[in-house]
């Protein structure tokens, strides 16, 4: 029994750090992105952001964003309702990074 519990006490204490180092999506295509501005901080901050306003598959499309940014602008002259939808979260999302990651 104390083996059980100290494998989870230690396994508790190895993976967040473990997820921390490894970041989210979009930290991650922030900092491939081979932008002058990227740094840790700042895509660390984006993503940040990120996982407090979207959801898995809107953190997903958005980092996408980085790599093609000609999606973005694919996807803000949609017609669909959806996608229309999805662009005014992620304005909002946009003027919370530039707000809170400076």
């Amino acid at each position: 029994m104390k083996r059980v519990l100290l494998s989870i006490a230690l396994l508790s204490v190895i993976l967040p750090s473990q997820a921390a180092f490894a970041g989210g999506s979009i930290e991650r295509a922030c900092l491939s992105a081979n932008r002058a501005a990227a740094s840790r901080t700042l895509c660390g901050c984006i993503q940040k952001v990120a996982n407090s306003m979207l959801t898995n598959t809107e953190r997903a499309k958005v980092s996408k964003f980085f790599k093609d940014p000609h999606r973005s602008q694919a996807l803000r002259q949609s017609d669909r309702s959806s996608d229309e939808r999805f662009w005014k979260k992620y304005k909002q999302f946009g003027q919370t990074v530039t707000s809170y990651c400076r």
